[in-house]
C-alpha cells in the first residue's frame, strides 16, 4: 500500500466565525494549504438520542498527507463541537502541479 500524496479533510462548523477562525489558523500555521468554506449546509443528524437539524458551514481542507495527525489534533482543539465531524479522504492522484504546491506550502510548517 502506498502513502497518499495529499488529504482532503471534511468538517462542519456551526457559524461563520468558527469556520473563519479554523480556516485562518490551519493555513497560517502551515498545516493546510487551502481551506474552502461552504455556507448554507443543512444538516440532519442524530445526537444524544434525538434527531437534530442545523445550518452549518462545510470546510474542505486540503493538505499534505504528512500533516494528518497534527491537523486532526489542531482541528479538535479549535473546534466548538464536543465531537466534530472529521473525515479524511486520502488523495492518491491529481494535477501534479497542484500536489506539488500542497507539499511546498506545507514546508512552512516543517520549518517551524
Amino acid at each position: 500500500m502506498t502513502t497518499p500524496r495529499a488529504l482532503l479533510l471534511l468538517t462542519t462548523c456551526p457559524d461563520a466565525t468558527s469556520a473563519e477562525r479554523i480556516s485562518q489558523t490551519l493555513v497560517s500555521e502551515g498545516l493546510a494549504a487551502c481551506v474552502g468554506r461552504l455556507p448554507g449546509l443543512h444538516s440532519t443528524y442524530r445526537w444524544q438520542g434525538r434527531i437534530e437539524q442545523a445550518r452549518e458551514y462545510q470546510l474542505l481542507i486540503k493538505a499534505s498527507f504528512r500533516h494528518k495527525d497534527a491537523l486532526m489534533e489542531r482541528i479538535v482543539a479549535l473546534h466548538p463541537y464536543e465531537v466534530p465531524e472529521l473525515l479524511i479522504l486520502n488523495v492518491d492522484d491529481g494535477l501534479p502541479a497542484y500536489l506539488h504546491w500542497l507539499d511546498e506550502t506545507s514546508d512552512t510548517h516543517e520549518a517551524e
